[in-house]
C-alpha cells in the first residue's frame, strides 16, 4: 500500500526503509484544575507542619491566622503558605473568610490537626481532573484518641463536606460544629483526612469545656432552658449507652470508654451551661 490515505481517511506515511506507519493521533484537551488548601489557625505551631506537609503539593495554600502568638506563621511560610491576619469572627464566618482568599478551581478546606493521608491526595489529584458535574466531595475522617484510631461508636467514617469547586460551598453559620454545604450534586471519596486532636486527656477536657459552652450558646439561642433532669442526667447516660453499647464503641478498648464516658459528661455541660445562661432557678 502507498503511503496516503489509509482505509480511515487519515494520512499515513513512510519511514526510510519503506515502512508505513499510521498517522500521529489526534492531540487531546486536556483541562488543568487548581487546588488551594484553606486552614484557619490560632497557636497551631504544635500541629501545622504535618498538616502542611501532607498538603504541600496543593497549587495553594492560604492560612487565615487570627493572632498567633506562637511560631505558626513561621511554620506557614516555610511551606510558602499565603498567610493573612484576620481577627476571630467565630468558626463558620472565620472559614468562609478563608474561602473567599483562595484562587483555585477546587478548594480542600481543612483544620490545623488534619493530615491528608498519601493515598487521599492522589484520589484527590485524580478526582478534581474529571469532566463531571460533581461539586463537593464527602471524605471519610479517621479520629485518632490518646494515640488510638477510634473504629466505632459512630467516630467512624465520620465523613466530612471539606473538598469543593470554589464558590460551591459555604459553612453554614453555626457557632460550633459547623458543616460545609455544597449546591449542586456531590460525592464520596474512599481514602481518609486523619483528625490528631485529642493527644491527652487534658486537651480533649478543654477542647469539650469550651465546646459544650458554645452549643449552651446555640440552646438557649432557641429558647431559654429551664433546669432540667432529663437533659443534664438522664440523656447524657443514654447518650453513653447508645454510642458504648449498642453502637460498638466498647470495642475500642480502654480509648474507647474514656472517649464515651467523656463525651457522655459534655452532653450534661452543655445543658447545665444553656441552663445557667438562662438566668433560670432549680424548681
Amino acid at each position: 500500500m502507498a503511503a496516503g490515505r489509509g482505509v480511515e481517511g487519515p494520512l499515513w506515511g513512510k519511514d526510510r526503509q519503506g515502512f508505513l506507519f499510521p498517522p500521529s493521533p489526534a492531540p487531546v484537551s486536556i483541562v488543568c484544575l487548581s487546588l488551594s488548601v484553606v486552614i484557619v489557625t490560632l497557636n497551631e505551631e504544635a500541629n501545622l507542619a504535618p498538616t502542611l506537609q501532607s498538603v504541600a503539593w496543593a497549587d495553594e495554600i492560604v492560612i487565615v491566622d487570627s493572632g498567633s502568638t506562637d511560631r505558626t506563621r513561621e511554620i506557614a511560610e516555610s511551606f510558602h503558605a499565603n498567610f493573612c491576619v484576620e481577627p476571630w469572627r467565630g468558626f463558620a464566618a472565620q472559614k468562609n473568610f478563608a474561602l473567599s482568599q483562595a484562587t483555585g478551581d477546587w478548594i480542600l478546606s481543612l483544620d490545623a490537626d488534619e493530615e491528608v493521608e498519601p493515598a487521599l491526595a492522589v484520589e484527590i489529584r485524580e478526582v478534581i481532573g474529571r469532566q463531571s458535574d460533581v461539586q463537593g466531595f464527602w471524605i471519610p475522617r479517621k479520629n485518632f484518641f490518646l494515640g488510638r484510631w477510634i473504629r466505632h461508636g459512630g467516630f467512624y467514617p465520620d465523613p466530612k463536606m471539606r473538598l469543593f469547586r470554589r464558590g460551591a460551598g459555604q459553612f453554614e453559620d453555626r457557632l460550633v460544629h459547623e458543616d460545609a454545604r455544597v449546591t449542586g450534586p456531590t460525592a464520596r471519596l474512599k481514602n481518609h483526612l486523619l483528625h490528631r486532636a485529642y493527644p491527652t486527656l487534658d486537651s480533649y477536657l478543654e477542647h469539650m469545656n469550651r465546646y459544650s459552652s458554645l452549643g449552651a450558646q446555640m440552646a438557649v439561642a432557641q429558647r431559654p432552658r429551664a433546669f432540667s433532669f432529663v437533659d443534664i442526667v438522664i440523656r447524657p447516660r443514654l447518650a453513653f449507652c447508645y454510642n458504648y453499647i449498642l453502637r460498638g464503641g466498647f470495642l475500642d478498648g480502654r480509648e474507647g470508654l474514656l472517649l464515651h464516658l467523656y463525651h457522655a459528661e459534655y452532653v450534661s455541660w452543655k445543658y447545665a451551661k444553656a441552663w445557667e445562661r438562662s438566668g433560670a432557678k432549680i424548681g
